[in-house]
């Protein structure tokens, strides 16, 4: 049940992110009024039309202009960037901790491996002559 709620979230975060770049891309925010421009003039109501007439009077959604697109995907190209930067920094620093860690347990399985072998050297050594004649009898594969 947890490795299958896992993908849903991923893929429900991507949507969501796609959803908010296309709706970027079909309709771009209102431009900034600047201080010197004259305030604008009030909207004038208009009367809401009739239900026959709703899909055919409708306005075509505004197109978004090649500076805005081209805002739009610089934006999104730094931040890519930027959350690149940041993993490969954050892995820069990390990777001497991880050969670290290889070389600490590399360290401990030689120990391991000789203290078997020493063991087992040992045991022989002071094993009874019978018992050491048993001991060479046996067939290693």
């Amino acid at each position: 049940m947890m490795r299958r709620q896992r993908p849903d979230q991923l893929s429900s975060v991507l949507r969501e992110l796609s959803a908010l770049t296309f709706s970027l891309l079909r309709s771009p925010p209102a431009p900034a009024p600047f201080s010197d421009d004259p305030p604008p003039p009030p909207p004038v109501p208009v009367p809401p039309p009739s239900p026959s007439a709703a899909g055919a009077g409708r306005s075509p959604a505004p197109q978004m202009t090649p500076a805005g697109f081209a805002s739009l995907m610089l934006g999104l190209s730094l931040a890519l960037m930027l959350c690149g930067s940041v993993t490969f920094f954050i892995g820069f620093v990390l990777m001497p901790w991880v050969l670290g860690l290889v070389m600490v347990l590399y360290v401990a399985g030689i120990v391991s491996t000789l203290s078997v072998l020493g063991r087992s050297v040992l045991c022989f050594a002071t094993a009874s002559p019978a018992r050491r004649k048993d001991m060479a009898s046996w067939k290693l594969l």
